[in-house]
């Protein structure tokens, strides 16, 4: 294509251009691929450069969740998230949302209208959501006392991803510490 010929473009079709040549690149380099999942150490959060304070993860069972403010299944989830992790931070398990708004403004004003009880840092850089390989808006990782990721979800689907969530925690509670009990 002549650069002539782009620059006459409509606005609506440079969008689908630049969309179908992002799709293709992520496709070619492997970008796209999930690179957390089940039997995988969750990486320490620490080496990563996040706004806001990680709370102790060692030795408890960890729900590692990825949201955005643009997110409407984000927001449906932030009052289960809410309730399953003051139902049982007493037994060990710690929420952890990571939010991945650029916009600062965005993120406040969400976590103003939301006011989650859990713990929540921004990922501003989009440094974790990268190495995590994330692609739908929400996604968790589900990780056992012994720093293991057990469960991947991809999404929100209402009471059935909450009970979901609330049936894999309370295994992962009962296991002795240290996990594979």
């Amino acid at each position: 294509m002549k650069h002539e010929d782009f620059t006459n473009m409509s606005y609506p079709k440079i969008k689908i251009l630049t969309a179908i040549s992002a799709c293709l690149f992520f496709f070619a380099t492997g970008s796209m691929a999930v690179h957390w999942s089940e039997g995988d150490r969750l990486p320490n959060l620490e080496e990563f450069v996040l706004d806001g304070a990680i709370p102790d993860l060692e030795g408890k069972v960890v729900l590692v969740d990825f949201w955005a403010s643009w997110c409407t299944p984000c927001k449906a989830s932030f009052p289960a998230l809410d309730e399953i992790e003051a139902t049982y931070r007493d037994q060990g398990l710690v929420i952890l949302g990571i939010n991945v708004d650029t916009d600062s403004k965005a993120f406040e004003k969400f976590m103003k209208r939301m006011k989650p009880g859990f713990s929540v840092v921004r990922d501003s850089r989009q440094e974790v959501v990268a190495d995590a390989g994330v692609e739908t808006m929400p996604s968790s990782f589900l990780v056992g006392r012994d720093g293991v990721i057990r469960s991947v979800h991809s999404g929100y689907h209402g009471r059935k991803t909450r009970d979901q969530y609330i049936g894999e925690i309370e295994l992962l509670l009962a296991e002795p510490d240290g996990g594979e009990g």
